[in-house]
């Protein structure tokens, strides 16, 4: 039988905290440890290809996609198509923003805008909105518009739903207490639901980005003549694979960045909150 007087002993025992060079240790050792899997895998994917068992046709290796990617960033073809990248994400996400931001609220603060304005969002939610490329095509022609217009169609309903969902959300007694302090409308929306729905604003942004390089990467793929899209098109033609995991490494470490810079921008804005994790 378990002695219950040595649990009650154990529980009674103050708990020693890890003083700070400890936990650096154990994150330190768990960072490592999460290494282990990647690194064994690209050693392996080096093994297969030097020793012939994965063709280059297939896929390169990781010594020739780290050669192929300095040799585009010392050509500066990188750097460019990069940079026109960049600026179509950001003009077709400021667009989402703007558009998901007044549905959001609109819908979120009137029963008669959430019923005028949330089926048509809901519905158009469940269509797969890059088979809609087609007819961009068809409505923009093949320029910047298709391209523009796909990021900002898909990035509004992660913006929308995550708003309207934070504002619903929002305690009514604290809005009663607004009004008791002699708050209007545009008072409660700027102390109250704006700051209540802010967390959830930010999730769906961080989401919305994350959508955003996603529909670039197909939007880039019709008739672009730049941009990291067409740095692939010209690889795919030609076979170069190398050529092909850069381009798509780039769209990763770039969809990763913009969510490190809206994390930053979230502990700030949100710095009120209080941290639960250790």
């Amino acid at each position: 039988m378990v002695d219950t007087r040595l649990i009650e002993q154990a529980l009674d025992q103050p708990v020693v905290p890890q003083n700070e060079s400890q936990r650096f240790k154990v994150r330190l050792g768990s960072f490592l440890s999460r290494l282990a899997s990647p690194l064994a895998i690209l050693v392996l994917w080096q093994f297969l290809s030097v020793t012939g068992l994965l063709s280059p046709r297939i896929l390169a290796s990781p010594i020739q996609i780290i050669a192929a990617g300095t040799k585009l960033t010392a050509s500066g073809e990188l750097i460019i198509g990069l940079g026109v990248s960049f600026l179509r994400v950001a003009a077709g996400f400021s667009i989402a923003l703007v558009v998901g931001v007044l549905l959001g609220l609109v819908s979120g603060l009137s029963r008669f805008g959430e019923t005028m304005i949330d089926p048509p969002i809901q519905m158009l939610k469940a269509m797969p909105f890059l088979g809609l490329l087609p007819l961009f095509i068809l409505w923009f022609g093949i320029g910047e518009v298709p391209k523009v217009g796909m990021v900002a169609f898909g990035c509004i309903f992660p913006i929308y739903l995550t708003l309207h969902g934070g504002i619903r959300g929002i305690d009514r007694k604290l809005i009663e207490a607004g009004r008791t302090l002699g708050l209007g409308t545009l008072g409660i929306v700027r102390h109250i639901v704006i700051p209540g729905a802010l967390p959830s604003l930010l999730v769906g942004i961080r989401y919305g980005l994350s959508v955003a390089w996603l529909s670039l990467v197909v939007g880039e793929q019709i008739n672009a003549s730049s941009g990291i899209g067409s740095i692939m098109t010209y690889a795919r033609d030609f076979l170069q694979t190398d050529v092909i995991v850069v381009c798509l490494l780039v769209y990763a470490v770039m969809g990763l960045l913009t969510d490190g810079l809206v994390r930053i921008i979230e502990a700030y804005a949100l710095r009120w909150r209080p941290v639960v994790t250790a």
